[in-house]
């Protein structure tokens, strides 16, 4: 039975702030993408789960990332029954509906699975035990 989501928070490049809710057997990080004032694209680790896997995150996992400065909101679902999926890229639009055209600012958000399991000691954290076949 997969555990309840964990708070977390973040800034990015531009200072802004970020609330992060999280499965956490599941979420390993989450990146934030923006173009800068210089036109240079800068990508930037918003979050990084604390923790490592402690069991199945089950088939059904939400991560949710708000900004109340930037007005953002948004929570992805992901049904995922035999463990295949581990990266969710979402693209937003700041500036919202109401924006003019051209005031509008792009910012990506890559959301990575591949939390590890934890280590049990021996060094081996892929729990292959050394084996070389």
């Amino acid at each position: 039975m997969a555990r309840h989501n964990r708070e977390g928070q973040g800034s990015d490049q531009r200072g802004y702030g970020y609330k992060i809710s999280y499965q956490p057997d599941w979420l390993r990080m989450i990146k934030v993408t923006r173009t800068l004032d210089s036109g240079r694209q800068s990508t930037k680790t918003l979050f990084r789960n604390p923790s490592r896997r402690e069991q199945d995150p089950g088939s059904r996992v939400r991560t949710r990332v708000t900004s109340a400065a930037q007005g953002l909101n948004f929570e992805i679902t992901v049904h995922d029954p035999r463990g295949v999926v581990k990266r969710i890229v979402v693209e937003t639009k700041l500036g919202g509906r109401k924006a003019e055209q051209g005031d509008e600012e792009v910012v990506i958000f890559t959301i990575d699975d591949e939390n590890p399991p934890p280590d049990n000691g021996d060094g081996d954290e892929d729990g292959d035990e050394g084996d070389e076949s």
